[in-house]
């Protein structure tokens, strides 16, 4: 199963309770209503549906895990659990304790208290601590609600553990789905909960605190939260505009390809805000404005569904506003004494009161002012508009007129818009890596004229690139990801490139390999890749080897003499210190007075595992990781050639350590060697690209050693092998 950390919102998961067979219709699913059915039954059977995605070959299916209600469940969900940011958020140590100390102060007296989005039932169990505390004759009650399963069976181990079975009620289904009677026999005085994302509404607050006063709240409850507050800056960096401006971008670029023909780009990022750790960019960020208040609600309303608010910002210099850097901060008690907040280090306060230490489950969000920003002078003043709806939150400056383009032939922008990731926008207004792949294909390309050209991923650029280059050459693109958007995008942006389009067909029809007849009688002379696959934004490195398993499914309508490119994928890795990211990941013990020990295998907690399991490979943009530091020299540790079929691979290393520190992990990424001269190679250790990270259980202490002949280097040996059955890595070592 492919392996990626995801925030709690976005698990692919549906569990039914059934003692009967049935049919589920794929469009069924939504990653919030994870529970579709329950009964309560105790000799009923737990079936657990659990969509598991192939890395290389980029198919999924629903696959059944059966059990008992009170079995087993933790071995079948390691691998997902183990990816999740459950264990970075119970390593906020800021987060724990600003909670506690509201709920402590905040619930005075025995009442009913309702936790949605239970977890772990941390927080349920920090409510029915502080009534316990409360002298009186009456007793509190509180209800977790929880709708995912796994969860569930771990919170009730967590509950057990500590004494609370009897003192928190578990309900495994969504808040909304509650039926009085059954589940709640009277409406919560209190509600405590933490169902916040980056943007803070992404993981359905607004409809689920609609929902909970609605039908689960008293009036005017006690809540903790209490309010929160979102603030914005406005702010000039190169980066972001790079990651959004592929138009004012590739104009720099010699290849005479047009990406994005017109000033509204019809391959652009998503329009909304994107999550990422800012102080990674704190030195190339110019601040264009003080901090400013965007919007403001209290948990204990009712909130509208819809708010816009409409700021006169003043400009503190001169500048392009290229984006707006948001974050929230959290008011936790009634009295305004308790606070948490995800500001970038660069604030002050008060906009920060509550900030803690570097962490991964939440960051701060970003929303890119569309083109190369807008010029402003010291002092003017920016009329910005902000608008939130249930989930998310956007903005507009007064100048901005939203609204498609008209392209040639009278067809709208809008309608074919190509979405993609702004790390690849990035990558593809980068002059140096366009450079480098039109280099390559020019050098293989010289004597010779392919007569058919397979596209093996979603690359617009190479389908362009390759048709520019060879007039006479059938280009055909797979386009496994992008499918009909990626053919209306090459029918809108051929004319401009003087592409003739009965020179490019897209294969729409996904198969398994292809036959003669779909390359037209002729064989492939050709293959040819970034790679870059469309939506596997959190897949590791290696997992872009679907290219080498899509070249071996074409094995039989290759030519002999035909051109692979990149030519050979290199494994490369660095032992590297990461003190916040290991942090976040260490082992849990007592989290404000409760154990929480019980959850660290099937959290995938750095530490000692069970004989036979290995901690998780996650992926992450290291430069964004907060503290981090090489401390070795960078080596190989295997090759994998594509000129053969895809094979099982393995590799060994004796590595020198190079720089005394506190070693965390081993951080690999692959360099693509695009020409078969080795000549031409594109790392993906740079920022554009995430890298695999292989946490250590313990951190080591390395430092280079003097022998009296000179310095040593401390060395460490590591082995690694490459399973093409599941796309996977296993990887071992040991310090020397």
């Amino acid at each position: 199963m492919a392996t990626s950390l995801v925030p709690r919102s976005l698990f692919r998961i549906l569990h039914l309770v059934t003692t009967s067979p049935f049919t589920l219709a794929p469009q069924s699913f939504n990653p919030f209503n994870f529970s579709a059915a329950r009964t309560m039954s105790s000799e009923s059977t737990q079936r657990l549906f659990q969509l598991r995605f192939d890395p290389l070959t980029g198919n999924s299916e629903w696959v059944v895990i059966e059990e008992e209600v009170e079995g087993v469940l933790e071995n079948s969900q390691k691998p997902l659990l183990a990816t999740t940011s459950y264990l970075d958020m119970l390593n906020d140590s800021t987060r724990n304790r600003a909670f506690r100390e509201a709920i402590d102060k905040t619930l005075s007296k025995p009442c009913h208290v309702l936790d949605i989005g239970a977890g772990t039932g941390l927080l349920s169990m920090m409510a029915a601590r502080a009534m316990d505390s409360v002298m009186g004759d009456c007793k509190g009650m509180v209800t977790a609600c929880e709708s995912y399963l796994p969860m569930v069976k771990l919170m009730r181990k967590v509950l057990r553990l500590n004494g609370m079975e009897r003192k928190v009620k578990v309900i495994n289904k969504r808040s909304d789905e509650f039926q009085f009677g059954a589940d709640l026999t009277s409406r919560a005085d209190a509600l405590v909960s933490e169902i916040l994302d980056s943007e803070l509404l992404g993981e359905g607050l607004i409809p689920t605190l609609q929902h909970a006063h609605d039908k689960l709240l008293v009036e005017n409850p006690l809540t903790v939260p209490y309010r929160a507050t979102v603030y914005g800056q406005l702010v000039e960096s190169t980066y972001l505009w790079k990651l959004h401006d592929l138009y004012n971008n590739e104009a720099k670029a010699c290849d005479g390809i047009h990406l994005v023909p017109v000033g509204d780009p019809i391959i652009c990022v998503k329009p909304q805000q994107y999550a990422m750790h800012c102080d990674a960019i704190a030195n190339e960020v110019k601040l264009l404005s003080e901090p400013f208040r965007v919007f403001e609600f209290d948990f204990w309303k009712r909130p509208e569904s819809h708010a816009e608010n409409e700021l006169h910002v003043k400009a503190t210099d001169s500048g392009r506003i290229h984006a707006v850097v948001s974050w929230w901060t959290l008011q936790l008690d009634r009295e305004g004494t308790i606070f948490y907040s995800t500001a970038p280090k660069w604030i002050s306060p008060p906009y920060n009161v509550g900030a803690g230490g570097w962490c991964d489950h939440w960051k701060q969000c970003v929303w890119f002012i569309p083109g190369n920003g807008v010029s402003i002078s010291k002092e003017e003043k920016v009329h910005l508009c902000a608008s939130r709806n249930d989930t998310t939150f956007s903005y507009h400056l007064k100048s901005q007129i939203p609204g498609g383009e008209i392209l040639q032939h009278g067809v709208n922008a809008e309608n074919f818009k190509l979405i993609l990731p702004p790390e690849r926008i990035a990558v593809y207004g980068d002059r140096e890596w366009r450079l480098a792949m039109l280099t390559a294909i020019k050098t293989e390309l010289q004597g010779r004229a392919p007569s058919v050209c397979v596209i093996a991923d979603d690359s617009v650029f190479l389908t362009l690139m390759v048709a520019c280059l060879s007039k006479t050459t059938l280009v055909l693109s797979l386009f496994p990801g992008i499918r009909e958007k990626g053919t209306k995008y090459l029918q809108a942006v051929s004319h401009v490139n003087g592409i003739c389009m009965d020179s490019i067909k897209v294969i729409e029809k996904r198969k398994s390999c292809l036959t003669i007849q779909d390359t037209f009688e002729k064989k492939v002379d050709l293959l040819i890749s970034e790679p870059f696959y469309y939506g596997n934004d959190n897949a590791l490195p290696w997992h872009n080897l679907r290219f080498w398993k899509e070249r071996t499914m074409l094995d039989q309508v290759l030519s002999d003499d035909v051109l692979i490119m990149p030519s050979k994928g290199i494994l490369r890795a660095c032992f590297m210190s990461l003190p916040d990211l290991w942090s976040s990941r260490r082992r849990l013990g007592t989290i404000e007075g409760f154990d929480h020990s019980v959850t660290n295998d099937t959290l995938g907690a750095c530490g000692k595992l069970p004989e036979g399991q290995e901690g998780p490979f996650l992926a992450f943009y290291i430069w964004q990781c907060g503290e981090y530091e090489e401390l070795s020299e960078i080596f190989t540790l295997m090759e994998f050639d594509f000129s053969k079929p895809i094979s099982p691979c393995s590799g060994k290393s004796q590595v020198k350590v190079t720089k005394a520190g506190i070693c965390h992990g081993i951080v690999l990424w692959i360099d693509w060697v695009i020409d078969s001269k080795n000549s031409i190679v594109i790392s993906t250790d740079k920022r554009y690209w995430k890298q695999g990270v292989k946490l250590l259980a313990d951190p080591v202490a390395v430092e280079p050693r003097d022998s009296g002949e000179g310095i040593e280097c401390c060395s460490a040996a590591i082995e690694a092998s490459f399973d093409p059955s599941t796309g996977e890595l296993d990887l071992r070592h040991s310090f020397l």
